[in-house]
């Protein structure tokens, strides 16, 4: 015999849920957390591939030397470091809310 109300919902499944709600706060819509998580990753994402985008651009215009190119490899590694932490973080958290839904 269960000793917790019919219409107890765990605290866990409130935060697997809290992704997909939204609330509207001072502000306006306010987008859940784990969307404005994806969102800082994109943004991070996009200001790396700029830095990028410059040095190529030095490096196209004459500017080859060894050092130039050492920086457009250092900013390229870079972005696959970043490509790569954003891939696990969002989908770690992912499958983290999905198992946590699954238990309630």
């Amino acid at each position: 015999m269960s000793t917790t109300p019919a219409n107890y919902t765990h605290p866990l499944a409130l935060i697997a849920a809290a992704p997909l709600q939204q609330s509207k706060g001072a502000g306006g819509n306010k987008d859940a957390w784990f969307e404005a998580m994806a969102r800082a990753w994109g943004q991070t994402l996009d200001a790396q591939a700029g830095r990028i985008q410059e040095q190529s651009d030095i490096i196209a215009g004459g500017n080859d030397t060894p050092a130039a190119i050492t920086q457009l490899s250092t900013e390229s590694l870079k972005m696959s470091f970043l490509a790569n932490s954003s891939h696990s973080a969002i989908s770690s958290v992912g499958q983290a809310l999905d198992t946590m839904a699954r238990k309630q």
